[in-house]
């Protein structure tokens, strides 16, 4: 009789009150780790908040690149705020129970805006292409209209891989474990819980799916067009070439090398070093692209030490006057 009932309970989805975030188990002190993150965050809202401010106040830098990077700098201020509050609420403060509905919406806006990132990095990969490969072409094929057309378009694309992979999950029943071996509500750890009472098979598809879409056919695109950067580079200075791709190929390899490294070898990795690597992950790249491209980016250098020469003058002026009289 009761494994008829719950059969009957299988058939119409058990979904539980709450999940257990496990986190680290067995490392101690990692409150310090935590404390780490939490400062990493407040840096990247610092840094990426700058970034936009100077984008937004120099007309200097209304142009279609840096459209390209004022929606990077949003995207790294969602990403690492979907992710690090919730983190931080969790393991320092001890609330590591979170309920269905917010563990889905963890989810979704975790892997939207990390699928964002990924989009964002190739739009500025095109960017860089035509403005090398085809400069006479650039105003004419890169302009403010294309620019916000492929950043809508990369918004709009980046939410349906994960409405997909949300929409899988609550097909499925969990009716024995609710611990996610994870440090947020990630999908791998999610849907295998429910591997007992339900079929995952289009999870499982998906989860390979997902990455390939997200990151493995951009790192691929950026690849080749970096290939065909340097072709067209062969009559340009070393110095020259270096200048123009360096900070655009800085962003790509601190996003996509731990990514990739992690989901390639998920299998070989503990669970404790693939929820460092992948928390650093979404943490390290907001913080680091906007230190990126401040210092190697010239037009973007110029502007910043504009704006804080004309803020410094502005904030001395009143006093300077006030000592005269």
């Amino acid at each position: 009789m009761q494994q008829l009932n719950m059969s009957q309970n299988i058939t119409t989805i058990i979904r539980p009150p709450y999940f257990y975030i496990s986190g680290f188990t067995g490392i101690p002190h990692m409150e310090y780790y935590y404390v780490f993150l939490c400062f990493v965050y407040i840096i990247s809202l610092m840094g990426n908040t700058f970034v936009m401010i100077i984008i937004y106040v120099d007309r200097s830098l209304h142009s279609p690149k840096y459209i390209a990077v004022f929606n990077l700098a949003l995207t790294d201020v969602c990403e690492s705020t979907a992710q690090v509050p919730k983190l931080l609420d969790m393991f320092l403060f001890g609330r590591q129970f979170i309920s269905y509905d917010q563990c889905l919406a963890n989810l979704f806006f975790v892997f939207f805006f990390l699928t964002m990132q990924s989009f964002n990095l190739i739009i500025l990969s095109y960017d860089r292409l035509v403005a090398i490969c085809f400069p006479l072409r650039y105003h004419v094929l890169v302009t403010h209209r294309s620019m916000f057309q492929l950043t809508g378009a990369a918004w709009f694309g980046s939410l349906f891989p994960v409405l997909i992979s949300v929409g899988l999950i609550t097909r499925l029943s969990f009716c024995r474990s609710l611990v996610i071996n994870s440090y947020f509500c990630d999908h791998g750890p999610l849907f295998r819980l429910a591997a007992p009472c339900s079929n995952v098979l289009p999870n499982i598809i998906i989860s390979y799916l997902n990455p390939c879409l997200v990151f493995y056919i951009p790192m691929v695109f950026i690849i080749g067009s970096y290939i065909c950067i340097s072709h067209a580079l062969v009559t340009i200075t070393l110095h020259k070439a270096i200048k123009t791709c360096s900070s655009h190929l800085i962003l790509v390899a601190i996003f996509y090398l731990p990514i990739t490294v992690t989901f390639l070898l998920q299998s070989l990795i503990p669970t404790n070093l693939r929820i460092i690597n992948l928390s650093l992950t979404s943490v390290l790249p907001p913080m680091l692209n906007p230190i990126v491209y401040v210092l190697k980016t010239e037009d973007f250098k110029e502007s910043a030490n504009r704006l804080i020469r004309r803020v410094f003058q502005r904030a001395v002026g009143p006093v300077k006057s006030t000592s005269n009289h």
